[in-house]
């Protein structure tokens, strides 16, 4: 095992990965920018370095910075968390030729995966069913237009290289498609350094079910059940849950089957997330696999009782995996709400002071906070401040304590986004399972239009 790790991540992530290494004996090396100089990460690492201006792309994101202060510090290896550098192929192999163990697949993997057209192609000759489409890149308006009418509308314009809902838009017709096309390939240039755009037919009332992942360097994968994410805001997740209340057992089975057959065909190893949309006769179809930790790990973490992050560093450690298929049992049901500083109205980050905060309490409650009173919330970085978990024997008894410590949750100083995540989890559809991904346009948007 490492005995000394550099987090290249900020926030909660940062602290979550320090608690299991603080667990496990393995020191660690936080980095921080000039505007997480106070932060609760910095001060919870054996060590902490300045990496550069409050700026992602002058801090978080200088590879040959990180890795500089990797090797200054003595860290063996490095854990990248989500986001930010988490996926870079790039980065991962100038850690492994620095000698620095990268914490997640080979760059390879990591390079074919972060391209949603090539990895449609790939789980496609893997045998796993993925959405009618487009595996080209799109150059301009008009082979858009003809991809199309070949397709069929309402069509998913997306990103290749997206991520976070970005680049990504809903088009019904012709006009849709050209107005959205260029808006869409530019910001996918922004924030990813790829305009590659492609399209896929929209899936009908949607679920969002991910498959959870472990495989190791000796040829063992195991699922971890799977997971709804089918609450989103912007194509972005905010409420999450193990397992899925909307599959069957039959479909889960076949799932998790799928994504082990996928994860044997590209080889992967350490921990990774196979997505896939699921239609309302429960149809499954590939949507992009995640190679790395996901935000919403600790539902998984809750029904298995297993540490994620200390199966990330075994793997990577080289160690065999001690569990199998059949030993991986699950245990209750686990819901997550993501807290952000953003107005819960218009779903824009609302950056400033905490002023005041009261974390809830109880049995089955769990969080993973990025804050305290008297932290800043810049907007240099993304707006989540933390998650809160309610795990329960039962789904009714999780959502009841998830409601009750909703309830109790209180931030001061800056607005959040808690008014959304209340109603969403005491709304009378989330409580019967129903929670596909036009949630919150369906039921959330309406209600907030007709009460203000």
């Amino acid at each position: 095992m490492f005995s000394k790790l550099l987090i290249a991540n900020r926030g909660e992530i940062a602290s979550r990965i320090i608690r299991t290494c603080k667990q496990m004996g393995v020191k660690t090396v936080a980095v921080y920018s000039e505007a997480d100089e106070n932060a609760l990460f910095v001060r919870e690492a054996d060590e902490a370095y300045c990496i550069g201006k409050p700026q992602v792309n002058l801090s978080y994101l200088n590879a040959d910075e990180l890795i500089r202060i990797a090797k200054k510090s003595g860290a063996e290896a490095v854990h990248p968390g989500y986001g930010l550098l988490s996926e870079n192929a790039s980065f991962a192999q100038k850690c492994l030729d620095e000698g620095l163990a990268f914490i997640g697949p080979s760059p390879a993997i990591l390079a074919a995966m972060g391209s949603k057209i090539e990895s449609r192609k790939t789980m496609k000759q893997a045998g796993v069913p993925i959405i009618e489409g487009i595996n080209v890149a799109l150059q301009d308006e008009e082979e858009a237009k003809a991809a199309a009418e070949s397709v069929g509308y309402p069509l998913m314009l997306k990103a290749s290289a997206g991520g976070g809902g970005i680049g990504m838009q809903l088009v019904h017709s012709e006009e849709e498609l050209v107005k959205a096309f260029a808006g869409n390939k530019k910001r996918a240039e922004s924030f990813f350094g790829n305009g590659d755009m492609f399209l896929e037919k929209y899936i009908q009332e949607p679920h969002h079910v991910e498959v959870q992942i472990l495989a190791d360097s000796h040829g063992h994968i195991i699922p971890l059940w799977e997971r709804e994410c089918s609450i989103q805001r912007r194509n972005q997740k905010v409420v999450e849950e193990a397992v899925s209340p909307f599959i069957s057992e039959e479909t889960r089975t076949k799932m998790l089957d799928a994504a082990v057959k996928a994860a044997h065909h590209i080889d992967y190893k350490n921990a990774g997330t196979i997505e896939f949309l699921v239609d309302k006769e429960e149809n499954f179809y590939f949507l992009e696999m995640n190679t790395r930790l996901q935000v919403e790990h600790p539902v998984t973490e809750e029904i298995t009782g297993l540490d994620l992050v200390e199966q990330q560093l075994k793997v990577a450690a080289g160690e065999k995996l001690q569990l199998t298929r059949e030993e991986v049992k699950r245990s209750g049901h686990a819901i997550e709400v993501r807290i952000y500083a953003e107005d819960p109205k218009t779903f824009f980050p609302s950056p400033g002071q905490i002023t005041a905060l009261e974390l809830p309490e109880g049995e089955g409650i769990r969080h993973e906070c990025a804050v305290e009173s008297g932290s800043a919330v810049t907007p240099f970085y993304d707006p989540m401040i933390g998650k809160l978990i309610a795990w329960g024997p039962t789904r009714e008894e999780a959502c009841r304590r998830m409601q009750k410590a909703l309830d109790e949750y209180k931030i001061e100083g800056i607005k959040t986004n808690l008014p959304m995540l209340r109603k969403v989890i005491s709304h009378q559809q989330f409580l019967e399972g129903i929670t596909t991904t036009d949630f919150v346009n369906q039921y959330y948007l309406p209600e907030l239009t007709t009460t203000n």
